[in-house]
């Protein structure tokens, strides 16, 4: 389900939430941790940010596992990471134009967690 929102409120840190949103993937699950930690109240920002930490979370570890299987083994891990980069892309554009784009099963999971504290 994608929503779009032309208000996406106010943050904690003063950024613009569409922004913040985006740079909750930039390095993939690092930053998304890093939102999370400092964004409690806005659920856009941290609807992101999980999403991040979960869909770039289980990419590294997909493409960790895959380095280790005989023959294919390299292929698979550029098949995963080149996966990585676009999903990667599109998370981001989606989420700087106030999209809250949801991934299958990271997205269902970033919602049930986003909820402000």
């Amino acid at each position: 389900m994608n929503e779009k929102h032309s208000n996406l409120g106010e943050t904690e840190t003063g950024i613009k939430a569409n922004v913040a949103a985006l740079l909750s993937y930039l390095l993939g699950f690092v930053t998304g941790i890093i939102f999370v930690l400092i964004e409690r109240k806005n659920q856009y920002v941290r609807f992101h940010a999980i999403q991040s930490i979960a869909a770039f979370g289980a990419i590294f570890v997909v493409k960790w596992v895959t380095q280790f299987i005989p023959y294919v083994g390299d292929l698979l891990s550029g098949l995963v990471l080149l996966a990585g980069v676009v999903v990667w892309v599109i998370l981001m554009v989606k989420s700087y134009q106030g999209e809250r784009f949801k991934l299958p099963v990271t997205g269902d999971l970033a919602e049930k967690y986003s909820q402000a504290k």
